[in-house]
Formats: structure tokens, C-alpha cells, sequence
């Protein structure tokens, strides 16, 4: 879906080709031009060039900082998944045992029984 907007920033028009909605396009048009006026009331000598390079800058580090954010994010959650997938095993190792040791004790009972049943019987 493409979509064709207008978007107004520092009173100059821009047409753009977005694949993302008009609204949305809009509010982050919005941010950037009060980014810009912000950074044109604080330095009188400062071009809107220079003020756009500074907005341009400062989206970069936050994007820049958002992937590093996401790598860690993504290792962690591969962390997890492994820790979890290790206490899944050991879990079914010890349920297995667990079978094996009911197993063992069933057939000693069953032998005791039998010994008992048969020192009953002499």
C-alpha cells in the first residue's frame, strides 16, 4: 500500500511516498518539526540545516541504541531459551528415574511379600 502524503514542516511542504499510514507519517512529521522549533529558539545562529542535521543525529542515536537494545534482548532470550530447554532434559531425566526407581521398589515389595508369603507357608 502506498501512500501519498503531505506533510508541512517548518512552513515548507513535502510530498512523500509512504507505505505506512497517513497518520502516522503525519505524527512523526509532527515530532521532527517540533524537534527543529526547539533547537531554532535555543541557538540564534544556528541554520535550519544545521538544526536538521542535529534532529537527523539525534534519531539516529536513539535507532542506533534501540538495535543495540534489541541484540541484547534477542541474546537473552536465546540464553533463556537454552537454560530452559536444559532444565526441560534434566526434568525429564530425573522423571525417567523416578519411573525406574518406583520400578525397582515395586519388584523389591513384591519380592518381600513373596519372602514373607513364603516363611508364612513353612
Amino acid at each position: 500500500m502506498n501512500n501519498r502524503v503531505k506533510l508541512e514542516i517548518r512552513g515548507i511542504t513535502y510530498f512523500i511516498n509512504t507505505d505506512e499510514s497517513p497518520e502516522y507519517t503525519e505524527e512523526l512529521a509532527q515530532k521532527i518539526d517540533e524537534r527543529l522549533a526547539t533547537i531554532l529558539k535555543g541557538g540564534s545562529f544556528i541554520s535550519m540545516t544545521q538544526a536538521a542535521v542535529l534532529v537527523a543525529l539525534e534519531e539516529a542515536d536513539k535507532s542506533y541504541k534501540s538495535e543495540q537494545e534489541i541484540e541484547s534482548l534477542k541474546t537473552q532470550v536465546k540464553e533463556y531459551l537454552e537454560d530452559s530447554a536444559k532444565a526441560k532434559s534434566e526434568r525429564d531425566y530425573y522423571k525417567r528415574e523416578l519411573e525406574r526407581i518406583k520400578t525397582e521398589a515395586k519388584f523389591k515389595n513384591d519380592q518381600i511379600n513373596l519372602f514373607a508369603k513364603a516363611n508364612n507357608n513353612e
